[in-house]
């Protein structure tokens, strides 16, 4: 069975939750899912040994002569987006003994078991009569011969490569049980120029490097970045005119304002779980503090009184709880504490520093960078410090930020010297690190939840 929606048009993209629900079944059209075959197709996903899963993804086909085009772009996304999960390894189509599939009929599976496929994703783009798309897939048990997931869409032409990340998503999820996380963006910090006198801008892409938009002119410095709830709005912190400052920005209108106008440096700034609270730090003499905002009345509650640095806040899933860098043991470590301030809990005890914690959207675990024997290392660790695992170590690693599923890590890697940082993935499992495509240098990212 193939479900229909229909994607609304806003004013820059339609919202995920309008083109996910109100689901009407389209009628008389082939089996739905069945119990048994989504069972046999689930991916245990395991922190050992893992095969990712053969899958066949022939191009879409076209409705009409003038949607081929569309039909093979909307194809290779879903092929990349896959592939890059590490859970997936997209067939070469040059082995396929079908090219195209008709999506009204069931396949014959014998010729894409002859090629060791497990699962089989077949598609159609049509061009609407109002110029609008339609898009249809399925995605199916090759051994079975059931079908696991059916989906039809219609939305303005221009969406054709997100529709292709929300099947992307809708394949993840039935093939995995989890949350997928390619109809996301990533805003992060684009650097140009040598490395004495480097230029950075505020950025906005797609997470797979696509579409990508400025958001400053480069005029002033620029630095970590963080998105809202809401995806509508970031925090970030800027050098301009007198002292370092954190902005809020709406990177739909482009509209900014300053987040409390302190004497001293604020910086570090980073969201509430429910959108509501800016949490950051505000520099003391020597010394800084965290401090949260509430957006709505302005008042500034102080969640820290020690003559250390505290800073690098991140919320629990949960808003109850924060973790935070601070040096108040002599050199910087992890810490986790209330969410309204209070008594501070020391997590990290292995060698060298630690710094740059965040909190998994899953809340399973906190991502962190640690330092030592000149060596900068991402890895993870559960909230009360068990089960530290390293999952990339160089020079010079930084700033993790989650997948909104908590499944996979970015962060960058700065090799020193005239060549610039770049972004790169890793699963939480340690594998799969890849390179995240970029117009040039980058640095300091931050996933954004799933599209809204």
């Amino acid at each position: 069975m193939i479900d229909k929606t229909r994607l609304p048009e806003t004013l820059f993209r339609p919202s995920r939750r309008q083109i996910l629900s109100g689901m009407a079944s389209a009628g008389a059209m082939l089996s739905g899912l069945t119990g048994p075959a989504f069972a046999q197709k689930r991916i245990t996903i395991t922190e050992g040994e893992f095969a990712p899963v053969p899958i066949a993804i022939p191009n879409f086909a076209a409705g009409t002569p003038g949607d081929a085009e569309v039909g093979v772009g909307v194809t290779q996304v879903i092929t990349n987006n896959l592939k890059r999960s590490g859970l997936f390894a997209p067939i070469d189509q040059a082995a396929y003994l079908e090219k195209q599939i008709n999506i009204d009929a069931a396949p014959n599976f014998n010729n894409w078991k002859s090629i060791n496929a497990q699962a089989l994703v077949t598609g159609r783009m049509t061009r609407q009569g109002n110029g609008r798309v339609k898009a249809e897939f399925r995605l199916w048990d090759v051994n079975t011969g059931q079908q696991l997931a059916g989906q039809q869409y219609d939305t303005s032409a221009e969406y054709w490569r997100r529709i292709a990340h929300i099947i992307s998503d809708q394949i993840y999820e039935r093939m995995t049980g989890e949350k997928g996380y390619f109809d996301t963006r990533v805003v992060f910090v684009d650097e140009s120029g040598q490395a004495d006198r480097r230029v950075k801008r505020l950025a906005l892409m797609d997470q797979d490097g696509a579409n990508v938009r400025y958001l400053t002119r480069g005029s002033d410095l620029v630095l970590t970045p963080r998105f809202s709830p809401s995806t509508q709005e970031i925090t970030y912190m800027e050098f301009g005119q007198g002292d370092p400052r954190v902005y809020l920005l709406n990177i739909e209108t482009g509209q900014r304002e300053i987040v409390g106008n302190f004497p001293g440096m604020s910086f570090s700034p980073r969201f509430s779980p429910d959108g509501q609270r800016v949490i950051m730090s505000l520099q003391q003499g020597g010394n800084s503090n965290l401090f949260v905002m509430d957006l709505r009345s302005k008042s500034m509650t102080r969640l820290t009184d020690t003559p250390a640095i505290d800073t690098s806040p991140s919320y629990a899933p949960d808003g109850t709880r924060l973790c935070f860098e601070s040096d108040r043991g002599g050199k910087p470590q992890i810490y986790v504490m209330p969410a309204t301030g209070g008594g501070a809990q020391r997590i990290s005890f292995g060698d060298g520093t630690y710094s740059t914690p965040v909190w998994s959207p899953r809340g399973d675990y906190i991502a962190f960078t640690k330092q030592g024997g000149g060596q900068f290392a991402i890895g993870i660790m559960k909230p009360d410090g068990s089960g530290e695992r390293i999952l990339t170590s160089g020079f010079h690693n930084e700033g993790p930020t989650f997948a909104p599923n908590g499944r996979v890590v970015m962060f960058f890697r700065d090799p020193g010297g005239n060549s610039g940082p770049s972004l790169f993935t890793i699963d939480v499992s340690g594998r799969n690190e890849l390179r995240v495509p970029t117009p040039g240098f980058a640095s300091d990212p931050a996933w954004s939840p799933l599209l809204s």
